[in-house]
């Protein structure tokens, strides 16, 4: 007792309680994290806002917080390179039918991509002009009004009205990819709560897909908002389950959001709304309702989406290698194309992005294509007058050749090139140089400057758009 009243006199050295209040005050001492700072609003916890001071004690590849848009940035260049991975899938699988490692589904899987891989000279048109309009959503007419006013410096309540429309319109433009995210979140849900709530889910479930194939998109919405979100909701309150069904739950009440956005309803509320500023109506032309919904379906990303066999059969062919159907190598590979995919294809990247694998004349064939259309911001440089500069990067790996990256820089009719291969290619500079310019002059064009120069790395994206990586230029949204 006398110990635990601290009566007694002290042993020195000894006494624990006088440690913390004796301890000295050192300037700038790091085991302090978060010190008072009358001039600013610290965190509570030991997260820093900048990569250089906490974090990164602990991780060397930590996140960035004082940034969205600098963790995205971040992640780009931690991403491996999508080329790369691609190219060691297809030769790897090449021939292959079964070997150690491979399931068979797998080799089945890989024979049938390999096989759409397989083009002519006519093919490969069709094919990248299918992935240059799968690229844009928002492109035709329309979207082209809409992009001058709304980079024309109108209000902020034309601008919003704008975004609004847009919005919209992405989610109704997603809603079978939307209503596929759904079932499916539901159906892991079933699995991952216990069996006598996931018996009654799987019944809602049932009926929600019944009336998807129906197309009754409000009654599969009142299923949603008025049975199973609730249903859900009271599980979790009852049980406290904070595991992977909370995970789930949160992000199926994202995409019910984006299901109930993407009605044709919305799209045509959000429509009128822009019709009802005097800066759009007269450019809109009289655009009513009915000619909107038409120009929608008819869109060219509409019917290319509804075409798109390769990337289906892609995804399809990752999940079953990504579920173990293949080696571990193989699944290293898969995994690193699909983070390529969802980073290179972020709401962050001012870019336009395309993949182009084939295989042609025997050998096979991956390209990259990245595009930047507007490489100078002329229009809110207020040089409308100035035809637009446009900047493209190929990353080509050819097979038994080598790996290429080709810049083009195009100002109306004048391109410049800038090549870059191996030195079985580059030796012969001169000939390509001269092919190169005989292309470009027989389709139209005007050869401006033309270099063909031995690669030591291949380029990375802020070599050739710098832009993306300048703080006037990106989107910085505090965390």
């Amino acid at each position: 007792m006398p110990d635990l009243l601290g009566v007694t006199n002290a042993v020195p050295g000894n006494d624990t309680n006088l440690i913390n209040r004796n301890m000295p005050q050192v300037p700038n001492d790091p085991r302090v994290q978060n010190a008072p700072d009358p001039n600013r609003v610290v965190r509570p916890d030991n997260r820093s806002e900048r990569q250089d001071t906490g974090d990164a004690l602990l991780n060397d590849r930590a996140l960035r917080y004082d940034s969205n848009f600098a963790s995205f940035l971040q992640r780009l260049g931690d991403t491996p390179g999508l080329t790369e991975s691609m190219a060691q899938i297809l030769r790897a699988y090449q021939g292959t039918v079964v070997s150690s490692g491979l399931g068979e589904g797998i080799a089945v899987e890989m024979a049938a991509l390999l096989e759409m891989l397989q083009m002519d000279e006519g093919e490969f048109a069709k094919f990248f002009q299918s992935q240059m309009e799968l690229s844009s959503r928002f492109s035709g007419p329309l979207f082209s009004i809409l992009r001058e006013a709304y980079g024309g410096g109108g209000s902020e309540v034309l601008k919003g009205s704008i975004l609004q429309f847009l919005k919209r319109y992405s989610d109704y433009s997603s809603s079978q990819h939307v209503q596929g995210n759904l079932l499916r979140l539901l159906t892991r849900l079933t699995r991952s709560i216990p069996a006598s709530y996931g018996n009654q889910l799987l019944g809602m479930v049932s009926e929600l897909e019944e009336k998807m194939g129906q197309g009754d998109r409000q009654g599969a919405l009142k299923l949603l908002q008025g049975t199973i979100m609730p249903f859900l909701g009271g599980y979790t309150s009852r049980t406290n389950d904070m595991g992977l069904s909370r995970t789930l739950i949160s992000l199926l009440a994202l995409d019910v959001a984006r299901y109930e956005s993407g009605s044709l309803e919305g799209v045509m509320q959000a429509f009128r709304q822009l019709g009802s500023s005097p800066q759009l109506r007269s450019k809109l032309g009289g655009l009513t309702e009915t000619d909107l919904l038409r120009l929608l379906e008819q869109s060219k990303f509409n019917k290319a989406a509804g075409q798109d066999t390769f990337a289906a059969r892609l995804a399809q062919t990752a999940a079953r290698a990504l579920r173990g159907g293949a080696g571990m190598e193989a699944q290293e590979a898969f995994r690193n194309i699909v983070s390529a995919f969802l980073i290179n294809e972020s709401v962050y990247m001012p870019l336009t992005h395309l993949v182009l694998p084939m295989e042609w004349a025997g050998r096979l064939l991956f390209s990259e294509l990245w595009v930047d259309p507007d490489a100078e911001e002329n229009l809110k440089q207020g040089r409308g007058d100035r035809e637009n500069t446009i900047r493209f990067l190929f990353k080509i790996d050819i097979q038994d050749l080598g790996f290429f990256d080709i810049v083009l820089t195009c100002r109306g009719e004048h391109v410049d090139i800038q090549l870059f291969g191996p030195p079985a290619v580059t030796s012969f500079s001169g000939i390509v140089q001269g092919e190169l310019g005989r292309i470009l002059t027989e389709n139209g064009l005007d050869a401006g400057t033309v270099q063909v120069q031995t690669s030591d790395r291949p380029l990375t994206i802020s070599q050739v758009f710098p832009k993306i990586f300048e703080g006037e230029n990106s989107i910085n949204v505090k965390a």
